[in-house]
């Protein structure tokens, strides 16, 4: 069996190929340029052509996959159809690998699934449990976002954003939150996405296990179930106490009912991450994994790539690189780095969606509340019309500490530069080109240097 993938250098595109490519099967896909997940897949033997063209699809047996970004007429995937081959969402495929004589612990909800399966993913390989996991960011210390081995657990992330969660009948899986992002697919806001996850817990196994976070708001509205369980801070089966938090790291206590699973230490700063450790906890004790085994290992995870990653360092000047793209994730990595920072923060936001930065204008305007300065660069569209009104000029009105820097992530670059002093933390926040601005700064002033 042969796999074509349809703009196979994205992070869950490529982790899929990676996966198959290490199962041993056939790969081949297309991109509009090359990245550095196109080279691992290369260097793995997968066949990659550099734009789309109708002739890049294998003829014979194959599958052909695609995200829900692909267009109707898109020339390979038209061919494709024209070959007889079935089209897969790349959903599918991950469903059909994760059911595979797996032991199946997947990680869900609006908020933290990339960082619970990474870290879930990295204990699990440290500790020597080799399993497999297929997970929506690059784990650094294991320089993957992906990975096929035989042992007997399968985790990963599990994307409601499309709907597709409804594909996946994981063993275990916890439910971090539910908030409303996708606005595009759940028209009807929260109660469309209660409605989904309602229906998701539903369709599981009997002997499955859905353990909630009870201290959000939208999980609460879950329907609740025999199968499940529950962690949070407080009044739930799977809790934390005597936390300690610093600038260096967390480290708290766990209990499940009664019994103590004793202390955790984590490098993720945060409340909302010593609730994402607890998560993991929860769900691994639930799959049968020697806690005992795991534990020395959550220090050593320092987050998933894009999630408060330090990204440069220059001149007494730190710069930090946050996937954050929503109200909610915004304030709770700037609350994150206020806890552990006096210093001047300055937060750089790439809204990303005109329709997201639409649905959320309000909600946005309220989760700069720990940054000192804030920037806010023109509108990552992906791909989408601009709104009339919906600009960054007209966001940072009310703002007594805000500026607008336009161009590209490199012309906002050689603005901001000058105005840093040292001691300044700068932190990207958004989904789009807004990473690229670490790697720019700690050029120009390079450049400054030299001259």
């Amino acid at each position: 069996m042969k796999y074509h993938f349809i703009a196979i250098g994205g992070i869950g595109m490529s982790g899929l190929a990676k996966y198959l490519l290490e199962k041993g099967f056939e790969v081949s896909g297309s991109d509009i340029s090359d990245s550095k997940y196109i080279n691992k897949l290369r260097d793995l033997g997968a066949k990659i052509y550099i734009g789309h063209d109708e002739n890049n699809v294998p003829t014979g047996d194959c599958k052909v996959v695609v995200s829900t970004a692909i267009r109707a007429n898109n020339p390979e995937l038209l061919k494709a159809k024209e070959l007889g081959h079935k089209i897969y969402h790349r959903s599918d495929i991950l469903a059909e690998l994760a059911h595979d004589n797996k032991f199946f612990i997947g990680f869900s909800g609006t908020h933290g699934k990339t960082t619970t399966s990474g870290l879930a993913s990295y204990v699990l390989e440290k500790a020597g449990y080799e399993p497999s996991f297929v997970v929506g960011g690059i784990i650094p210390e294991i320089h993957t976002n992906a990975q096929f081995k035989n042992g007997k657990y399968f985790t990963a992330e599990l994307d409601e954003s499309d709907g597709t969660i409804l594909k996946y009948r994981p063993n275990v899986v916890a439910v971090n939150n539910l908030d409303i992002d996708h606005v595009d697919f759940y028209k009807n806001g929260i109660d469309d996405l209660v409605n989904t996850f309602n229906t998701f817990i539903g369709q599981l196994k009997p002997d499955s296990v859905v353990l909630i976070n009870t201290d959000d708001e939208g999980v609460r509205k879950l329907k609740r179930t025999e199968n499940m369980k529950t962690y949070g801070f407080s009044n739930a089966d799977y809790t934390v106490k005597n936390v300690e938090m610093n600038k260096d790291y967390s480290e708290f206590e766990v209990m499940y009912k009664e019994k103590s699973f004793g202390k955790f230490k984590i490098q993720l700063h945060g409340k909302h991450n010593v609730c994402n450790a607890l998560a993991v906890i929860a769900a691994l004790n639930e799959g049968g994994v020697d806690i005992d085994k795991i534990r020395e290992y959550f220090y050593g995870f320092t987050g998933m790539g894009r999630r408060f990653e330090k990204v440069a360092e220059f001149d007494g000047i730190t710069v930090f690189d946050d996937y954050a793209h929503h109200p909610t994730e915004i304030k709770s990595t700037l609350a994150a780095m206020r806890s552990v920072t006096d210093n001047n923060v300055i937060a750089v936001f790439q809204p990303h969606r005109y329709t997201r930065l639409q649905r959320f204008w309000d909600e946005f305007k309220k989760s700069f509340g720990d940054a000192d300065r804030i920037i806010v660069t023109d509108i990552y569209s992906a791909s989408e019309d601009s709104i009339e009104g919906i600009t960054s000029e007209n966001f940072i009105k009310g703002f007594d500490n805000a500026e607008y820097l336009s161009g590209s992530m490199e012309d906002v670059a050689k603005k901001l530069l000058p105005t840093l002093k040292a001691g300044d933390i700068v932190i990207g926040l958004g989904a789009g080109t807004i990473t690229e601005l670490g790697k720019n700064l700690k050029k120009y002033n390079g450049e400054k240097v030299g001259h």
